[in-house]
């Protein structure tokens, strides 16, 4: 593979966790909106935790995200590595599909 080819593949991988991370964002911020609302009618610890899990999934995509616009370098030494972040973003933000379909229901 030449490096133009591997930069490209670095580019693209990138964009794609870095997308999968948006999406993340999205569904979080409806989630923990109707977790929020729920628990000031009802106010159990179990909506408590999960405004607190959502929250923090929140910050931890948010941060992820900032360094995939602002630290790419520290990405491009190691492709295999891009494609394991880029692969746990999608089954992340799959089980928060699957989660957002469930709550919304």
């Amino acid at each position: 593979m030449t490096t133009l080819q591997a930069t490209i593949l670095m580019s693209n991988t990138m964009t794609i966790a870095s997308g999968l991370s948006g999406v993340s964002i999205v569904l979080l911020l409806a989630l923990t909106a109707v977790w929020l609302n729920n628990y000031r009618t009802f106010r159990t610890p179990l909506l408590l935790g999960l405004v607190a899990f959502g929250a923090v999934l929140l910050v931890e995509n948010g941060v992820s995200l900032y360094y995939f616009f602002t630290m790419r370098s520290l990405y491009s030494m190691d492709p295999a590595a891009q494609q394991v972040i880029a692969a746990m973003r999608a089954f992340q933000a799959v089980a928060l599909v699957f989660l957002t379909y469930v709550t919304m229901k």
